[in-house]
């Protein structure tokens, strides 16, 4: 169901399911791309989702508002790092009040990434007496890696924002905002070794840079290989992969059960 359409006697009832939390951003996607990309792609990611497990989770709506700093010098509307950290502890610490104890931050932004998983550590620390509560953090392509790289045409190197897949899902949901005539390629390729930056094959190493010091046009990836086709395939494999992880997630007791290893 949609926490946004619940009355405040129902939530108590609710606290058994799995809370979504959406995250998305504000930020430039490249010449072809609107700024709203990343929080349009996770609202049909949590659409799909939330039709698939209607009685089973409860699904809040989107946070737009990202940590986009690398995008400023293109364009984006960013909240910083430690302000972003204590956004998400605040919105978990509101749905452990209301009763939630399994929280899945379902996320559609690379740049959210080191924020959330602060913010998880934190929320560990302070709640280590709750021992039945679990707060999940996970990108929707990575739960979906494996169908993705079958579905993608570009090589090493064409998926890793404002790309063949966010531009493809785009096409299949909102066609309206994709300027084709302007999808270019962009950002480090194969001949750059270690520098080929690719969702689905993360770098062995991390490094801080801003955008326009990786590409030119605020695309890294290959474009101009989508298709609305391929954009309801990507689609439907993001929802299949977060609702594995939440049918998962609703079995899990190892912690109240104390499965550790003596």
């Amino acid at each position: 169901m949609l926490l946004e359409n619940a009355r405040w006697p129902e939530l108590k009832t609710l606290a058994k399911r799995i809370f979504v939390v959406p995250l998305g951003s504000l930020e430039q996607h490249g010449p072809h791309l609107p700024v709203f990309t990343d929080s349009l792609i996770i609202s049909h990611v949590a659409e799909r989702v939330e039709s698939l497990r209607t009685e089973q989770i409860v699904m809040l709506p989107v946070q737009w508002l990202g940590h986009s700093p690398h995008h400023r010098r293109f364009g984006s509307v960013s909240l910083d790092l430690m302000p972003y950290v204590e956004m998400i502890c605040g919105m978990c610490r509101s749905l452990i009040g209301i009763g939630a104890r399994k929280i899945f931050l379902l996320n559609g932004h690379g740049g959210n990434d080191i924020p959330c998983k602060a913010a998880q550590r934190e929320l560990k620390s302070e709640f280590e007496g709750m021992r039945d509560l679990y707060i999940v953090y996970a990108t929707y392509w990575n739960l979906a890696a494996a169908r993705f790289a079958e579905i993608r045409t570009s090589p090493p190197g064409g998926m890793g924002h404002a790309c063949e897949m966010e531009t493809s899902i785009l096409l299949a949901k909102n066609p309206g905002l994709v300027d084709m005539s302007k999808a270019k390629r962009g950002g480090p390729g194969p001949h750059m070794g270690y520098r080929v930056n690719d969702m689905l094959q993360p770098l062995p190493f991390t490094m801080i840079n801003e955008f326009d010091e990786l590409s030119h046009n605020g695309v890294i990836g290959a474009p101009e290989e989508a298709s609305a086709e391929k954009g309801f395939q990507f689609l439907e494999a993001a929802g299949q992969g977060v609702v594995a992880l939440i049918d998962e997630m609703s079995e899990w007791r190892f912690q109240e059960e104390g499965h550790a290893i003596t």
